[in-house]
């Protein structure tokens, strides 16, 4: 295989590698070794037809052929690829990268959240310890400029946001013009960029009704059940009445966390029920969670999956809330991970998970309570939907 080839193979299959990883849900306990895999014995068979094909091509194929690691890899694919399973694969030895390094998410940047409002405006919010939050960025500043260019909406945000990372190094950074909520005048910044590692949870206490906390997930990492709780915590200790949590645009994660998350808001009863080849397992939430009584909206979307399925699921069949926005992806199974003796590395579909009233989201997806057309213009009217919702539900029960 020559260097082009080289390069465009580790290219496919990285890109492989990250949409699966993008609607992934890994058990965190199920990365073993291949030989460790089961304690039933495998189905035997020498795979005659392939010796006695092999044997042929070795004795009359006119041309070189591939490195003998090339042909197993594609024997390996091939017989994957039978099951017909998009979630069931196989990663060669330079891409089959550890979960915990994939979900670590680092970027060189100012580490913010940028946002836009339902009326139209860039707010930023700044993540903890990160260089925008030591500059003076404040949460719900509105973006007015980048590099001395004005900023609107139409941009979007993710590609503002592409505009306020860069590679770290002495000097790199970048000038941004921002006004306070609480100031007349707008003021400029330069933020020198640093290595940002990504929370997967943010929170703040919602300007438009200081009743209300907002809570998002932005995937299920290790981190994550313990972000949450300091989430929580903060929420709380500032007194607030109802919250949002938002799990739009979460592609999923680690089983166990997503359990743990639930845990936080339902006191008690089965969070889901894990289907395998020969059992069934109820995961159980632990009485104790920080949020089981409070008044609750879940955002989602079409690219809520997984994990984040797992937890709305569970929500919504214990009605403690309503979801607003789209109808989710649909991704119920469970991968175990298999690691090869040369580094390589298989996923195989192990498991199924069903909702606390067994019903099955895998192809389905979860179809919200209150359905929602997304804004053309990027406008979050989701989010300002959950607001309207809540603050009546305030209203009502103090009338």
């Amino acid at each position: 295989m020559n260097a082009k080839q080289s390069i465009l193979l580790g290219v496919i299959v990285g890109l492989f590698l990250a949409l699966a990883f993008a609607f992934g849900f890994i058990s965190n306990d199920l990365l073993e070794t291949a030989s460790a895999s089961a304690n039933e014995p495998a189905a035997v068979t020498n795979y005659g037809l392939l010796a006695e094909t092999q044997n042929l091509i070795d004795q009359v194929y006119l041309r070189e052929q591939p490195s003998p690691d090339v042909r197993e890899y594609a024997a390996i694919r091939g017989i994957l690829s039978t099951l017909e399973d998009p979630n069931t694969y196989f990663i060669e030895p330079p891409v089959a990268q550890s979960e915990a390094d994939v979900l670590a998410g680092t970027y060189g940047g100012i580490g913010v959240q940028v946002q836009l409002s339902e009326d139209g405006r860039l707010l930023l919010f700044p993540f903890a310890d990160s260089p925008a939050i030591t500059a003076g960025i404040e949460d719900g500043d509105e973006l007015i400029a980048i590099n001395g260019a004005d900023i609107t909406f139409s941009l979007g945000p993710d590609a503002i946001d592409q505009m306020l990372r860069g590679e770290v190094k002495k000097g790199s950074g970048v000038e941004i013009t921002v006004q306070h909520a609480n100031s007349d005048m707008p003021e400029t910044f330069f933020i020198e960029f640093a290595v940002i590692n990504v929370p997967s949870v943010t929170w703040r206490v919602l300007t438009e009704n200081e009743e209300i906390g907002y809570v998002q997930i932005l995937r299920f990492t290790n981190r994550t059940p313990d972000e949450l709780e300091d989430a929580l915590t903060g929420l709380l200790d500032s007194d607030i009445s109802a919250l949002i949590l938002d799990l739009r645009n979460n592609t999923g994660g680690l089983l166990p966390e997503s359990v743990a998350v639930a845990n936080q808001f339902i006191d008690g009863g089965t969070i889901t029920y894990e289907m395998r080849k020969n059992s069934e397992r109820a995961l159980d939430a632990e009485p104790g969670g920080l949020a089981t009584d409070i008044p609750l909206v879940i955002l989602v979307n079409h690219s809520t999956a997984s994990a984040a399925e797992l937890v709305a699921g569970a929500l919504l069949d214990y009605e403690r809330g309503i979801l607003i926005g789209q109808k989710t992806y649909g991704k119920g199974t469970v991968q175990q991970i298999f690691l090869l003796s040369d580094g390589s590395s298989v996923h195989i579909t192990a498991a199924e998970w069903l909702t606390p009233n067994k019903n099955r989201i895998d192809g389905v997806g979860i179809t919200p309570t209150i359905e929602m057309i997304p804004d053309e213009n990027g406008r979050d009217v989701e989010l300002g939907e959950g607001i309207r919702y809540l603050s009546e539900d305030l209203a009502e029960s103090v009338n």
